[in-house]
């Protein structure tokens, strides 16, 4: 569990009494093939990497607080760096409590690469959301310019510390987005051709 009130969203029990196809077991326990890279991932392991993420990230939030007590409001850019710090660690606390709870999408049952590779996006959208005004977030209660400019210096290394990644773990991303955009855009193209074929039926038909 995270913070001792997070529960799995598949839980074992649930795992043990789900019909669903792609959810299979061996003798390593229950396993998915993912959606993005077709590779076998452990729910168990899955669910040990996420809580390592979160513990790791609640630990940083609390040591960001302190140096931000700790730092007169005058240095500015060195408030702005923990504060930039702060919002991508804030994005990772987050996102990991949703796919750690979602027990109905196993399209959130990935390895820890590609995991990596989703926040990367998620930060370039959520600063470029900053960016725009479109987000209020309270890391960012004043001096956005510096803070967005550290945002993009420091959220790979960022990332690759609080994952334990070696640098190369970023070199290839898994576009889980452009993935589900993808499949998307098929189902909508499906869509498309069978109302053609509706309005041709009906057209015969009058």
């Amino acid at each position: 569990m995270l913070d001792t009130k997070f529960q799995r969203g598949f839980t074992p029990e649930k795992l043990a009494l789900s019909k669903e196809p792609r959810i299979r077991k061996d003798d390593s326990g229950y396993f998915v093939m993912s959606l993005s890279e077709n590779n076998k991932v452990y729910f168990d392991d899955y669910y040990r990497f996420m809580e390592m993420v979160y513990s790791r990230s609640q630990a940083e939030r609390a040591l960001l607080d302190q140096k931000i007590a700790a730092t007169p409001l005058d240095s500015v850019e060195t408030v702005a760096y923990y504060r930039a710090r702060g919002v991508i660690v804030d994005l990772l606390i987050q996102t990991v409590r949703r796919f750690y709870t979602d027990g109905a999408n196993l399209g959130v049952i990935m390895t820890p690469w590609c995991f990596g590779t989703v926040m990367l996006e998620k930060v370039e959208v959520y600063r470029d959301r900053l960016g725009k005004g479109e987000v209020q977030d309270a890391n960012v209660p004043e001096f956005p310019y510096y803070v967005i400019r550290y945002i993009d210096e420091i959220y790979k290394t960022t990332l690759l510390e609080l994952f334990d990644f070696p640098e190369k773990a970023f070199q290839m991303r898994w576009q889980y987005s452009e993935l589900l955009k993808k499949y998307s855009r098929i189902l909508s193209n499906i869509t498309t051709s069978l109302n053609s074929v509706l309005g041709m039926v009906r057209n015969y038909g009058s």
